[in-house]
């Protein structure tokens, strides 16, 4: 998967926008991040810390907790250039779910997910 690839899926969720985080390119739902770009190859998604833990023993080789406090509260380093684009697309709706107001969140169809 590129970059752009990500990016559009990213814009393409409901009230979703690009906007930036201590200088990195992120997306939102109004002020709350659900994914950032800090370096290429590499997304870090917003996730619970038990959707972190699941995915971490689910999937070790294309994820890794955010090293200290922001991995403890659940934010993990995704590294999507070779992962399978429907896993991709899963986490960050999930993602996004985990930030998005619920009525955004109904809009998808389900409640907010509450695992990856």
């Amino acid at each position: 998967m590129r970059t752009e690839d990500l990016e559009r899926r990213a814009l393409s969720l409901p009230g979703a926008i690009e906007s930036a985080h201590f200088g990195k390119r992120d997306f939102r739902v109004g002020k709350r991040i659900f994914m950032s770009l800090p370096e290429a190859g590499r997304a870090v998604f917003k996730f619970t810390p038990d959707q972190q833990k699941m995915l971490i023993e689910n999937e070790p080789c294309i994820c890794a907790a955010v090293p200290g406090g922001w991995g403890e509260k659940g934010w993990t380093s995704i590294y999507f250039c070779d992962a399978d684009e429907d896993i991709i697309d899963n986490l960050m709706e999930t993602a996004w779910r985990n930030v998005a107001p619920k009525t955004f969140a109904r809009t998808q169809g389900q409640p907010p997910a509450s695992a990856p």
